[in-house]
């Protein structure tokens, strides 16, 4: 092992050592469920608004939006833009109006109104899918990265990598539950903005703070693509279909983000309605800023390491980024923004974890086994742990399938998921009075089969040679991203469930409507 993989081994020991610390201390006041699940509601705004762009910007952002802007340019930069205007559906919304109807997860929300058993199991199920797509994201990151920083080239080498990320993940999720994740996702949040500002800057710097002399210099260092860099259509104006493509992909960034359960749990950590607005505002200036920095990034890798040496890289365009760092500042800068990628890759996973964890032990074990009776609270939060622990093994396998893999591109699935499955009986749980259980179920399962079918007969999985399965060859669906055809039809599936059936309780409906808009009773039990 050369010294330059012993230096980056030592800055991300140092840092996981940190964050175990703050993990540990945050730990010794999680007592109760309220605690374990959601942090006791102890975060303010701003610390809750800064924690959910830890969340949110994930190594999707960080190395897959870099290495798409790097490859596709103008192209690369859309996933940028779905990802921020997204923030405006949720802001508008869900923010609010969930922060005060439910109690821990989506499944709260969901059965207010309706039979409470069946609509929690399918928005338990729906919150397992969406995190197991976005964990193979984080997964495939991770395998990439560290692949990179130590110079394995090996798929076995790769696979220990990403088993040992997941132990990792599983030990922050069991020992600090969400007030350990929220810091570390703080801590986090901060350097990230930091690392990716000073790496924009620097890039400026080498260009005389001229965006047009970078520009020009990555369209010169891109032979290939050329002027198309700087022009839509690089990736996705080749044909009809692409161009199909990205109506879709933009459809499932735009409408998947107020559905995520990851973030949408991030709103309970906060005492208040208004705390969860304000949260929701700090969060958009923070990403918002952020991803105007991927834009130099992007363009700084394609100009400074180029296509060429980025597509040869263990993790392809997920190199780009730590590359573009070791053009820069060397090992040692190389080593910095490395150990802030994996920082991004442990405190996204913990969420997800914590998330899906707590909708199976709140929604599945407390509210339908045993009927809302658990035997106590502690109860609840052991089963969560367990729950954290078989997620993150599964999680593990899926990410060493799903290694290699574009990030960014993984991560826009779990939006189409979260669009299909969660957007739409949300929506209508909040806003239409004849809403009812069967419009539920029929919009989650609806969604969420139509969604999981339509990517699995998809280019993503097999028929080219960037597939998951190059070999394979049943890519009867032509869209990668199934978002333009699984939206709607959760949307009208709900809709048809709901007429179908006489189930009505306007009742429940005028009294979901008072607490959601004033926040009355939002503290005492939601399980009715």
């Amino acid at each position: 092992m050369n010294g330059n993989a012993l230096l980056n081994i030592g800055i991300f020991g140092v840092f996981v050592a940190a964050t175990l610390v703050v993990v540990i201390r945050a730990s010794r006041n999680t007592k109760t469920a309220a605690d374990y699940l959601a942090a006791g509601r102890a975060f303010t705004g701003p610390q809750n608004g800064v924690a959910i762009a830890g969340d949110y910007l994930s190594a999707a952002s960080f190395l897959g939006i870099a290495g798409a802007i790097a490859l596709n340019g103008y192209d690369g930069f859309l996933y940028s833009i779905g990802f921020l205007v997204a923030w405006l559906v949720a802001l508008l919304l869900v923010a609010e109006l969930l922060r005060n109807t439910g109690k821990y997860t989506m499944g709260d929300v969901l059965s207010f109104r309706m039979r409470q058993r069946p609509v929690r199991a399918a928005a338990a199920t729906s919150t397992m899918a969406v995190s197991f797509f976005y964990l193979l994201a984080q997964m495939a990151g991770a395998g990439g990265l560290v692949a990179l920083l130590l110079g394995i080239t090996g798929k076995v080498g790769q696979a220990v990598v990403i088993a040992v990320v997941g132990a990792l993940m599983i030990a922050y999720v069991l020992i600090g539950g969400m007030k350990g994740t929220t810091w570390v996702q703080i801590i986090k949040a901060v350097l990230l903005i930091i690392g990716a500002g000073v790496m924009t800057l620097w890039v400026l710097a080498k260009f005389g703070l001229n965006l047009s002399g970078l520009l020009g210099a990555a369209v010169d260092n891109a032979p290939k693509a050329g002027e198309k860099l700087l022009s839509p259509g690089l990736q996705y104006g080749t044909s009809g279909t692409t161009k199909l493509d990205f109506l879709s992909l933009a459809l499932a960034l735009v409408l998947g983000t107020a559905g995520l359960p990851h973030i949408l749990m991030r709103f309970y950590t906060v005492p208040t309605a208004k705390e969860a607005r304000r949260s929701v505002v700090w969060a958009i200036w923070l990403i918002g800023l952020f991803y105007l920095f991927t834009l130099v990034l992007g363009y700084g890798a394609a100009a400074l390491v180029g296509p060429d040496k980025i597509n040869a890289a263990p993790g392809k365009a997920n190199s780009a980024a730590p590359l573009l760092a070791e053009a820069l500042g060397g090992p040692l800068l190389l080593g910095l923004i490395a150990a802030v990628a994996f920082a991004t890759i442990l405190a996204v996973v913990a969420g997800l974890t914590i998330t899906a964890s707590a909708s199976f032990a709140h929604d599945i074990y407390a509210n339908i086994i045993k009927k809302g009776e658990a035997e106590d609270k502690d109860t609840e939060v052991k089963v969560a742990r367990r729950t954290a622990i078989v997620i993150g093994i599964v999680s593990i396998l899926g990410g060493i399938a799903a290694n290699g893999q574009n990030i960014a591109f993984l991560v826009a699935l779990a939006f189409a998921v979260a669009a299909s499955a969660n957007l739409p009986t949300i929506l209508y749980s909040l806003f239409w009075k004849r809403f009812n259980t069967s419009g539920a179920l029929w919009s989650i399962y609806g969604g969420l089969s139509v969604t999981i079918l339509l990517i699995v007969l998809s280019p993503a999985v097999s028929g080219k040679p960037s597939s998951m399965f190059p070999n394979a060859d049943f890519d009867l669906f032509p869209l990668s991203n199934p978002g333009i055809v699984s939206i709607p039809v959760a949307f009208l599936l709900g809709y048809l469930g709901t007429v179908l059936s006489k189930e009505n309780d306007a009742e429940k409906y005028a009294e979901m409507e008072v607490r959601a808009l004033t926040g009355v009773g939002a503290e005492k039990a939601t399980a009715h």
